[in-house]
C-alpha cells in the first residue's frame, strides 16, 4: 500500500473528519491516478484511506477513516447500499430523485440521479473512475434497474486531468434519452443526454413546491422567472395559481438565453395543461431585460433568480459576489411593495453568509428594504453532513419588500 506523509499540522481536517486532502498539505509520497492510498500525518499515525489524484488541487480523498477498513469491491457495494437506503428516510414526492451525493455519502467525486427507471451518473474524481466498474455494477443490483446513462462530461473531470465521457453504462437498448418525470403534481421532462448536470436540477424540487404554495396562498399577478431553464418555477406557479383559481388574469414571464431551454418550457406549460394561461418566454440576456423592464416602468408580484453557478471556487468569490450583486438589485428595484423575491447561489464558493450580505447590499443600492421569510436550500435527498459543510452549495433566501 502506497503511503501520503503530511506536513506538520495539516492532518487537523482530517482529525475532524473532513475527506480533502489538498496538495500543499502533503510532505511526501504518491500513486497513480484513483490508487488508493495511506494517509499519515508527520509522525506516522494513520489518518485516513483515500483515492490519490496526481493532478488535482486536491490530491487525495477520503474513503474511510477507519484503519481497519479494506478499500475493495465489498466497501463500495456496501458504500451504495446505505446511499440508496437513505433516500428512504425523506419523503421525496418525485420519481426523480438523488441516490448518491458524493461526500455525504462517503463516495466522493460520485453523483447519481434516478429519473424514474434510468439511472444517471457523473464520475467526477479519480477515485471513482478507478472503481467505476464496481460502482455500476453495485447500483444496477441495488435498484434493481437495467438502464445506466453516464454523464461525466463535468468540468470538474478536467481538474482530475480525467476526458469527458458519456453514453449508456448498461442497457439502453429500446430506451431513449427522453424521459418524463412527476413532479408533486405536475410532469417535467428532461433530456439525460444533453440536460444541464444529469438532466435537470433536482436539487430545486422543493423550492419549486414552495414557490406553487406561495403562488396559491398570494395570489400572484405578474410573475417573472429568470434564468427559468425549462421551466420548473414556471409550472410551479402556474400549478399553484390554478389551485388558487386565480389562474385568469394572471401573467408568467421567463426568461433564459437558452431557446431549447425555452422550446422545453413551453412544452412544460403544455404537457400541464396551462396552454390558455399568460405566459411569455424571452429568449435574453438576463441582466439586459431586467433593466429594459425597469425602463419601462414594469412591475411584478413574484420574480425568481436562480443563475447559473458564477462561483465554482472561492477563488472567484469576489467577481460573483458583484454579479449575484447587480441581478438582485435590478430585481428588487421591479418587484412590487409587498412582492416576493427568491434569490439563489449555486456557487460552492458564495457561503450562506455572504450570500445574505450580497443581498442585503443590493437592497442598500436599490433603495429597498425586505423581509427574510424563509431560508431555502437543496432538497433533502441533496445532503449536506455535519463534516462536510461544503455540501451546501445551493443557498436560497425569500424576500418580501416592505411596503
Amino acid at each position: 500500500m502506497k503511503t501520503l506523509r503530511l506536513r506538520a499540522g495539516k492532518e487537523r481536517s482530517l482529525l475532524r473528519r473532513h475527506p480533502w486532502i489538498f496538495d500543499s498539505a502533503i510532505a511526501k509520497g504518491g500513486a497513480d491516478a484513483g490508487e488508493t492510498v495511506r494517509v499519515e500525518g508527520e509522525d506516522g499515525h494513520f489518518l485516513c484511506w483515500a483515492a490519490f489524484s496526481p493532478v488535482s488541487k486536491i490530491r487525495a480523498r477520503a474513503w474511510s477513516f477507519k484503519e481497519e477498513d479494506r478499500i475493495d469491491a465489498a466497501f463500495f457495494r456496501q458504500r451504495v447500499a446505505l446511499a440508496v437506503r437513505a433516500r428512504q428516510l425523506f419523503s421525496l414526492p418525485s420519481d426523480g430523485v438523488r441516490l448518491v451525493h458524493g461526500e455525504a455519502d462517503g463516495l466522493p467525486g460520485l453523483i447519481v440521479d434516478r429519473y424514474g427507471e434510468v439511472l444517471v451518473a457523473q464520475f467526477l474524481s479519480a477515485g471513482v473512475e478507478r472503481w467505476k466498474k464496481v460502482l455500476v455494477d453495485a447500483l444496477l443490483a441495488e435498484t434493481g434497474l437495467v438502464h445506466f446513462y453516464e454523464r461525466s462530461d463535468a468540468s470538474g473531470r478536467e481538474r482530475e486531468g480525467l476526458a469527458p465521457v458519456t453514453g449508456w453504462l448498461a442497457g439502453g437498448d429500446g430506451q431513449g434519452t427522453e424521459l418524463t418525470i412527476q413532479e408533486h403534481g405536475w410532469r417535467l421532462s428532461l433530456d439525460v443526454a444533453t440536460g444541464h448536470k444529469t438532466g435537470f436540477y433536482l436539487d430545486q424540487r422543493d423550492s419549486r413546491r414552495r414557490f406553487a404554495e406561495l403562488a396559491r396562498e398570494r395570489r400572484f399577478r405578474r410573475v417573472l422567472n429568470c434564468y427559468c431553464y425549462t421551466g420548473g418555477f414556471t409550472v410551479a406557479a402556474l400549478w399553484g395559481l390554478r389551485e388558487a383559481g386565480a389562474l385568469e388574469g394572471a401573467e408568467v414571464v421567463s426568461v433564459d438565453s437558452s431557446l431549447p431551454a425555452l422550446e422545453r418550457a413551453r412544452a412544460h406549460v403544455a404537457l400541464n395543461g396551462f396552454e390558455g394561461a399568460d405566459c411569455q418566454f424571452l429568449d435574453a440576456d438576463v441582466n439586459a431585460t431586467l433593466r429594459r423592464f425597469i425602463d419601462q416602468g414594469q412591475v411584478f408580484d413574484a420574480i425568481v433568480l436562480d443563475p447559473p453557478k458564477f462561483a465554482p471556487t472561492v477563488a472567484h468569490a469576489e467577481r460573483a459576489a458583484r454579479a449575484y450583486k447587480d441581478i438582485n438589485r435590478l430585481a428588487l428595484k421591479l418587484l412590487a411593495p409587498g412582492g416576493m423575491l427568491l434569490t439563489f447561489s449555486c456557487s460552492g464558493g458564495i457561503g450562506a453568509e455572504l450570500f445574505h450580505k450580497i443581498v442585503a447590499s443590493a437592497g442598500i443600492d436599490a433603495g429597498v428594504d425586505g423581509y427574510i421569510s424563509e431560508r431555502l436550500g437543496a432538497a433533502p435527498d441533496h445532503p449536506m453532513t455535519i463534516e462536510f459543510p461544503e455540501g451546501e452549495y445551493l443557498k436560497g433566501l425569500a424576500v418580501v419588500r416592505k411596503l
